[in-house]
């Protein structure tokens, strides 16, 4: 059986969450595979509402493995945090079910202090980091200096690697920055108790995955973020710090691309993005207010406000040509059912020039002025249909002429967020 990948086509915050819960539920394994808790996935299920930022949502399936591979940067406090929630809820996250690669970078005290002085000391060019440490840890880590889950459990080891680490922080901390060095002992006694704690959980995960795909079985790929925040492909410098395109996807798990036959690329009906960076279709204006409220367009990990826009067919066409999706699932498709009107971007206007393709330049992509096609909305609740063919004509319309201007077919339409408000357009697996 195949590997699936699951990727966010937008700016994050696409519904990613929901669908991998939904598809999970016919996968063997889960994997999660870039990214950090910077992400928050929101699931609700029959088991309620959780948010999770660093275990897979495919935690909830019970008859699937969940992987954090080696891509992703893990904080061991907040994962912690989340495994206790999860087994106090009845979820089972124990380390027969959850994998953590001993590949995996660790987050470390200094790396969430660097994160918020950095970003202070932009100023209005703030990229609208989360803080959480995710951008120096990926810093060290293509710095070849970061220390890797797998390095706490040898405790000789992991003193070498931390005490000329934190000189240097300490250094970087007290003479440029003003702030207090922090303790050695006190990190280093700290992580050592991570360590123990994490050893249950820690396998070389690499070996696992191949395995699964020998037995043919099905391996999902969770992402994290979306392809448009990409450090490579997306709104650079307002990017994430790893990938999380379909490329990305082998990378941060370790298998290899041929494992990966289905690439659903997943949309909100409209756009939204947080933080700094050019947002061209953004509704700083009545209509995109109502959209926040009614979908509580707020960050699941940070609790800002999203900014947000209609749906930008030109930077979606350009994620379709990066991760080249087999088929999509639009999300949030109900918070549109109460407008009259709906625009979608089909191309960029500057000056007198028209663009149909996505620039990489942040000061072209800047000038862009989206060129809209209206659509007549439905103006009726969709959110207990279940049939493509139930829907209204004109929502049906909407529909295909999205999958007319992504370049690939739908195959779920999410009315609601409860698992079972879905419509199945075309079976994923």
């Amino acid at each position: 059986m195949p590997a699936i990948a699951v990727i966010g086509g937008q700016w994050g915050d696409e519904g990613k969450g929901k669908v991998v819960d939904l598809v999970a539920e016919q996968a063997d394994a889960v994997v999660r595979f870039s990214g950090g808790d910077n992400a928050g996935h929101t699931v609700i299920n029959r088991f309620g509402k959780f948010a999770l930022h660093l275990i897979p949502s495919g935690i909830f399936s019970p008859n699937a493995t969940s992987i954090i591979g080696n891509g992703v940067v893990i904080n061991p406090e907040v994962l912690f945090q989340e495994i206790d929630m999860l087994m106090a809820r009845g979820i089972d996250a124990s380390p027969s079910r959850l994998f953590i690669s001993d590949r995996a970078h660790v987050i470390m005290p200094y790396h969430v202090i660097l994160d918020g002085l950095e970003e202070n000391l932009r100023g209005g060019r703030a990229i609208g980091t989360t803080m959480k440490g995710i951008g120096p840890v990926f810093a060290d880590k293509i710095a070849r200096q970061g220390i890797r889950i797998g390095d706490l459990m040898d405790r000789h080891n992991f003193m070498e690697q931390l005490r000329p680490m934190l000189d240097q922080k300490n250094l970087f901390l007290t003479r440029v920055f003003g702030s207090q060095p922090l303790s050695l002992t006190k990190i280093y006694k700290d992580y050592i108790e991570y360590g123990k704690r994490l050893k249950p959980y820690v396998r070389d995960t690499t070996v696992i995955l191949e395995q699964a795909l020998k037995e043919g079985k099905v391996v999902m790929l969770e992402g994290a973020q979306g392809t448009m925040l990409d450090p490579d492909f997306g709104t650079y410098p307002y990017a994430t710090s790893s990938s999380p395109t379909a490329g990305g996807a082998c990378v941060g798990s370790g298998i290899s691309p041929r494992a990966i036959t289905c690439i659903l690329g997943v949309f909100k009906a409209y756009c939204t993005r947080v933080g700094g960076g050019p947002f061209p279709t953004e509704l700083d204006n009545e209509i995109g207010d109502h959209i926040r409220e009614r979908a509580h367009e707020y960050g699941t990990t940070t609790g800002r406000p999203r900014r947000c826009g209609w749906f930008d067919a030109v930077a979606a066409r350009y994620s379709n040509r990066i991760n080249g999706f087999t088929g999509m699932a639009i999300t949030r498709f109900d918070i549109l059912d109460t407008l009259e009107t709906i625009k979608v971007c089909t191309s960029y206007k500057i000056g007198n020039k028209t663009i149909t393709d996505f620039p990489s330049s942040i000061a072209t992509l800047e000038k862009c002025k989206p060129v809209y096609e209206e659509l007549p909305g439905w103006c009726t609740t969709t959110c207990d249909i279940r049939s493509f063919k139930d829907l209204p004509a004109v929502a049906r319309k909407y529909v295909k002429r999205l999958e007319e201007l992504v370049g690939c077919h739908a195959n779920l339409i999410c009315v609601g967020p409860e698992r079972n408000q879905t419509i199945v357009k075309k079976a994923v697996i």
